[in-house]
C-alpha cells in the first residue's frame, strides 16, 4: 500500500483529496510536519507526496529538502496554474508530476496505482539520478543549424510558395498552423507545420460517418486524438484541468472516457480519412508539411537533428521516470529513432524509441548528425512520416 500524504493548507484542496481517498491520505500543513508524519510509515512502503504549489522561491527550499530526506518519494505538484518558465525549475527541485486541486478520483487512483506498481523501478531510478541539468546548444551545432536552415529556406523557397498557394486555393484556413510542443529543457514553443486538413475537419468527419469501419465508437473520441482540430490553445487553457496536444484541448473527463473506449478497441478508422486535403496527402507522404519547422530551427526553438518535440500531454508522461533525460538534449526536425528501421516502424517499440532518444542525448556529435541527415534524405520517398 502506498503511503500518501498531502502537504498544504488550502482547505478546499485538502477536503477534496480527503473526500476522494477517505482514510488513505495523511494531511500535513508544511514540509516539517510532513517529515514527522512520513517517519511513521514502514521502511519498504512506497511514498507519494502531493505538494501544494506556493512561490517558486519558497518551494525550491522545501521540495529539495523533502527530496533529499526521502529520495525515493514520488512528488506531485498540486496547482491549477504553472508558468512555462517554472516547469524546468520544479523538475530540478525533484517534482515528478503535476495535478490539479480538483483532480478526478480515477486519475488520482491511477497515479497511486502507478507508484505502487513501479516502486522498485522508482527506487532504482532515484539512486542513479543525478541533479537535473540543462541543455545548452553547442556552438558548432547552432552554427550548423543556422547555415543549414537558412540555405534550405532559400533553396526551397519556390516550393514553399507553391505549396502555400495550393493549400490556400484548395481550402479555407491558415496555410501554416501552430501547435504547442515541448522541446529542450522542457521549454514549450509554437511548432510550425503546413496545414494538411480541412479547416472544418470535425464537420466533415460527421458527414462521412458512413465510412466508419467501427461504428460502435463515439464520434467525439476520434476528434480528441488528431492534429488540426480547430479548438484554440491558450495559456489559460493549458493551466486548467486539460490534456493538450497540438491544436486541441481535451478535458480530463473526455480524455478518460476516450481512453476507456480505446482500451476496449473501439475506435474510428477510415480507409481514406475525409479530413485530409488532396494536397495534404501529398505533403504528408513526402514530409513537406514539416518544412516550416526550418523557421523554428532558425529561431533556435529546435535543431536540424535531435529528439522530436512532443505534444504537451505526451511530454508530461515522461517527467515521472528516468525518461526525463530525453529533454536534456537538442530537439530536432529529424532524429535517431526516425531513421532506425524506417519503413518497418512496427518493429520499433515505444520503449526502443525512448532509449534511442536518451542514447542520442548522451552521444550526439557532428558526424552522428551528418549520418542521420543523410539517412533522412534517403527515407523521404517512403510512406511513413519522418
Amino acid at each position: 500500500m502506498v503511503y500518501t500524504i498531502y502537504v498544504g493548507k488550502s482547505e478546499q484542496s485538502v477536503y477534496h483529496f480527503k473526500s476522494l481517498l477517505k482514510g488513505d491520505i495523511v494531511i500535513a500543513s508544511d514540509h516539517a510536519e510532513a517529515e514527522r508524519r512520513i517517519h511513521e510509515k514502514s521502511d519498504d512502503q512506497p511514498l507519494m507526496i502531493f505538494y501544494e504549489k506556493g512561490s517558486v522561491k519558497i518551494d525550491t527550499l522545501r521540495i529539495e529538502y523533502i527530496k533529499n530526506r526521502f529520495p525515493t518519494a514520488y512528488i506531485v505538484l498540486v496547482t491549477d496554474k504553472i508558468e512555462k518558465d517554472e516547469i524546468p525549475l520544479y523538475q530540478r527541485m525533484g517534482i515528478n508530476d503535476t495535478t490539479t486541486p480538483n483532480v478526478s478520483e480515477e486519475r488520482l487512483r491511477n497515479g497511486i496505482d502507478f507508484v505502487a506498481r513501479n516502486h522498485h523501478l522508482l527506487q532504482s531510478a532515484s539512486k542513479d539520478q543525478q541533479t537535473l541539468g540543462s541543455y545548452k546548444c553547442p556552438l558548432w551545432k547552432r552554427l550548423f543549424d543556422i547555415t543549414f536552415s537558412l540555405a534550405a529556406l532559400i533553396i526551397l523557397s519556390p516550393l514553399l510558395i507553391i505549396v502555400a498557394l495550393v493549400i490556400a486555393i484548395e481550402s479555407r484556413g491558415p496555410v501554416v498552423y501552430k501547435s504547442k510542443r515541448v522541446g529542450s529543457n522542457y521549454i514549450v514553443f509554437d511548432f510550425l507545420k503546413f496545414r494538411s486538413m480541412y479547416k472544418d475537419a470535425d464537420q466533415r468527419l460527421k458527414e462521412f460517418m458512413s465510412m466508419n469501419q467501427y461504428k460502435e465508437a463515439e464520434l467525439e473520441s476520434y476528434f480528441n486524438y488528431n492534429d488540426e482540430v480547430t479548438i484554440p490553445v491558450t495559456d489559460e487553457t493549458i493551466s486548467e484541468n486539460y490534456y493538450v496536444s497540438d491544436d486541441e484541448v481535451v478535458s480530463e473527463s473526455s480524455f478518460l472516457r476516450d481512453k476507456n473506449l480505446k482500451d476496449k478497441n473501439n475506435f474510428v478508422k477510415y480507409e481514406n480519412d475525409p479530413r485530409i486535403t488532396v494536397v495534404g496527402k501529398f505533403i504528408r507522404k513526402f514530409s513537406i508539411d514539416e518544412l516550416p519547422q526550418l523557421i523554428n530551427i532558425l529561431k533556435g526553438d529546435m535543431s536540424i537533428v535531435g529528439n522530436r518535440p512532443l505534444p504537451l500531454y505526451e511530454a508530461e508522461k515522461l517527467t515521472s521516470d528516468q525518461y526525463i533525460d530525453r529533454f536534456l538534449g537538442p530537439s530536432g526536425l529529424t532524429g535517431l529513432w526516425q531513421v532506425e528501421k524506417r519503413g518497418d516502424s512496427g518493429k520499433l517499440s515505444p520503449e526502443e524509441r525512448k532509449q534511442l532518444d536518451i542514447f542520442y542525448v548522451k552521444n550526439y556529435s557532428f558526424w552522428m548528425d551528418i549520418k542521420i541527415i543523410f539517412k533522412t534524405f534517403t527515407a523521404f520517398i517512403q510512406k511513413e512520416n519522418v
